[in-house]
């Protein structure tokens, strides 16, 4: 399966082809962006199409994130890939920001559980809860710091995602500790792929 994936959700314009037959990406493309998605994005998508020696006929299907996120790089990205996937024929899978930062943890198929986290301001995060394995242990909401911290009783996570610093700093000092931090700006644009290809 050949599918093209894109994520303007957050600081990130990004776009690649992911080709699951072989478990490698043909091309891939990202820009650090806190705004222009909408003038940048078509042409990197371009340019990704032209690297990865491919045309739209030839995929199976669009993945892109859908939130949380800014409002105007979420509509940019979704705008493109419904009309992308209208104009080629071919189906456009949403994938939430959150399960795409926790995606590259959750393929280790560890036992720690992982806390994705993004800044909505104000004290406040966009976050998910899920074991090791990809199990949900808290669903996506958005919610004040102090309740992302009553997932301490989960045992020691991983945190992930462009607010994982952010969780850190106010996690509970007499609870077991971080096992890791990964501070992102963005999701893998890779795993917005695997995700997308995984929607049966």
């Amino acid at each position: 399966m050949l599918v093209l994936a894109i994520d303007t959700a957050l600081h990130a314009c990004a776009a690649a082809l992911l080709d699951t037959s072989t478990g490698a990406m043909r091309a891939h493309e990202s820009l650090d962006l806190a705004r222009g998605h909408a003038e940048a994005l078509m042409p990197l998508i371009a340019r990704v199409m032209k690297a990865g020696d491919t045309t739209f006929t030839h995929i199976d299907r669009i993945a892109v994130t859908n939130g949380p996120g800014s409002f105007t790089g979420l509509r940019v990205g979704l705008s493109a890939a419904r009309g992308l996937g209208l104009a080629a024929d071919r189906p456009v899978i949403g994938v939430t920001t959150l399960s795409a930062y926790a995606a590259p943890h959750v393929a280790e198929n560890n036992e720690h559980p992982i806390i994705a986290a993004i800044d909505a301001r104000h004290g406040h995060v966009y976050f998910q809860v899920v074991s090791g394995h990809g199990n949900p242990l808290v669903p996506p909401r958005v919610a004040p710091l102090s309740e992302v911290a009553r997932a301490a009783r989960f045992g020691a996570p991983r945190l992930v995602g462009d607010a994982a610093q952010l969780v850190a700093q106010h996690w509970p000092q007499d609870a077991a500790a971080p096992v890791g931090i990964e501070q992102r700006s963005a999701p893998d644009i890779a795993f917005v792929g695997w995700l997308g290809a995984a929607v049966s």
